[in-house]
């Protein structure tokens, strides 16, 4: 099994105990990344949990400490004290990955990013956001980049489906159809 699809079931099952039990699962969200972020300011507590010569009973106790000092909910100490305990820390980014989809999907959020040439204004986001989720039928978070090589115009990434509106792809539709005429 790959390490993603792994990642899933392990998402897949803390989702399903969190809503099972009426977790907050904001909370959990918030835990999780907050692990990750101590994983990456701590890189030697990193180091110790991800390494392979360090026995595991040694890096479930270190996750166990951890996340006594951290009082985190009891859901996600003893979802890290099992993946301590298998080894599978590694997996940690992937599932909180896996998990923050899920609750997406759960809240009816899709996230999009939309790709213009210079900076929006605020009024503009908003907009498009609107616009976005009357399209998806769904909320809609927006992230903002600029990409000046579109020239001008909009690219929006709405998970797997874009909307390619930029001055770039309309000239190269016009040369398609130009160059296909001659």
């Amino acid at each position: 099994m790959t390490s993603k699809a792994a990642a899933n079931r392990y998402a897949r099952a803390l989702f399903d105990v969190a809503l099972a039990e009426k977790a907050d699962l904001e909370r959990i969200d918030q835990e999780l990344t907050g692990v990750l972020a101590l994983l990456e300011r701590e890189p030697l507590l990193n180091k110790v949990l991800l390494n392979p010569a360090v026995p595991v009973p040694r890096k479930r106790a270190a996750m166990v400490e951890l996340t006594a000092r951290a009082k985190t909910t009891p859901i996600v100490a003893k979802l890290l004290a099992l993946l301590a305990e298998r080894d599978r820390l590694i997996l940690l980014p992937e599932l909180m990955a896996s998990y923050r989809e899920r609750l997406n999907d759960y809240r009816h959020v899709v996230r999009a990013e939309v790709t213009t040439a210079a900076p929006l204004a605020a009024d503009k986001a908003e907009a498009i956001e609107r616009r976005l989720a009357l399209v998806t039928g769904r909320r809609v978070l927006v992230q903002t980049k600029v990409d000046p090589s579109i020239i001008g115009g909009i690219v929006a990434r709405v998970g797997s489906i874009v909307y390619d509106a930029s001055v770039t792809h309309q000239l190269e539709r016009m040369k398609a159809r130009l160059g296909g005429g001659t």
